[in-house]
């Protein structure tokens, strides 16, 4: 039953992603519409095939800036979300200036950052950060905010700390909250790089596609699209995998 519910993990996506770029090939043909408008992923792929080597060299920097800006976000979300979460009052405090922080848009800082530290990499590793570290810190600080009172008052009864109840209940019961966070960090940490990009750089997939579109290569930026879509889903596979590892235990439900 396992093997026949991997199985069908495994083959559905693909099988739906097949169709799904089948009937936009078919559509595209069928009414005609101009590449110009929606390229057909036929042109898509021969815009990769033909720019392949900026296409691959920009994915990476791109990669190198997202990776770099989440890795920042995962350590600085995890403690702050701790700090959080280890009182009520500290969390009462500090998070409607997280929410505060979070409601700004990423785009209107970037030209700050551009301004402080040049165009290049460190905007748009600083961007990712800025936009991806908020679910981080809020779902840990979930996590651990939501440990039972009486869970609290039998362990504290026992002889337990506050750190020991942090350390051996609180934290292991919030990494499935904070793996999920992960997830949704990473995608987001794509947007903020390719944003700051778009807004100012001299490389990285959001320049190339901002060049290709002044240029009408529209397919050019349909395949900067796909290939930032690629990026996303092996990484995103990567952390659920990781999450699997160490969470397993939460969804043993889910697997019967």
């Amino acid at each position: 039953m396992q093997y026949k519910n991997a199985a069908v993990t495994v083959i559905a996506p693909i099988v739906f992603t097949v169709a799904l770029f089948a009937l936009w090939e078919a559509a595209c043909r069928l009414l005609a519409i101009p590449q110009t408008v929606l390229p057909a992923p036929s042109n898509i792929w021969a815009a990769f095939l033909q720019f392949k080597t900026p296409i691959i060299d920009n994915s990476l920097y791109t990669l190198w800036n997202t990776l770099a800006g989440f890795g920042i976000a995962t350590a600085f979300g995890l403690l702050l979300g701790i700090a959080v979460g280890w009182h009520r009052a500290i969390y009462a405090a500090v998070y409607p200036v997280l929410i505060g922080f979070n409601s700004i848009p990423k785009v209107a800082v970037v030209p700050v950052l551009i301004l402080w530290f040049g165009v290049g990499a460190v905007p748009a590793i600083i961007t990712a950060f800025l936009i991806s570290f908020f679910p981080i810190v809020v779902n840990v600080a979930t996590g651990l905010a939501t440990t039972e009172p009486e869970l609290e008052d039998v362990l504290r009864a026992l002889g337990a700390s506050k750190l020991d109840i942090m350390r051996k209940v609180g934290i292991p019961r919030s990494l499935p909250y904070f793996f999920g966070s992960l997830k949704v960090a990473i995608t987001l940490a794509f947007v903020g790089a390719v944003v700051s990009e778009t807004v100012g750089a001299n490389r990285g997939i959001g320049f190339l596609m901002l060049s290709a579109q002044a240029n009408f290569q529209v397919p050019l930026v349909f395949a900067g699209l796909m290939a930032l879509a690629v990026e996303g889903i092996v990484l995103y596979a990567l952390t659920a995998l990781i999450e699997m590892r160490f969470t397993g235990w939460a969804f043993r439900g889910q697997q019967n």
